[in-house]
């Protein structure tokens, strides 16, 4: 199973996961759903990949980067480790001040 991260015409970040990689992205391009969030977007540009032995660990991860702020989804795609570890320790701190 494969996590990924596309980039729309848009500018905007679009995460899913997929068993096929490619053909995901092709669909993503040629628009199969009128209703999905990148079928105004195209073309769309795989980013990220990630692949994942047990599909559920890919889902988690799906619905965990969705809620991620862009500078955040950035450093993972950029591979920028030291920059998501900032990024994470500001959100929680800022959780922190206000509970």
């Amino acid at each position: 199973m494969y996590l990924y991260i596309l980039k729309c015409s848009d500018n905007s970040y679009y995460t899913g996961v997929t068993g096929d990689i490619e053909k995901r992205i092709n669909e993503h391009n040629i628009g199969i759903d009128p209703k999905s969030y990148t079928f105004n977007r195209k073309p769309v540009k795989c980013v990220f990949v990630q692949q994942f032995n047990d599909p559920l660990d890919a889902i988690k991860s799906e619905k965990r980067i969705k809620g991620w702020s862009r500078p955040k989804k950035e450093a993972l795609i950029l591979g920028d480790y030291n920059e998501l570890i900032k990024l994470s320790n500001q959100k929680n701190n800022m959780k922190n001040k206000s509970d």
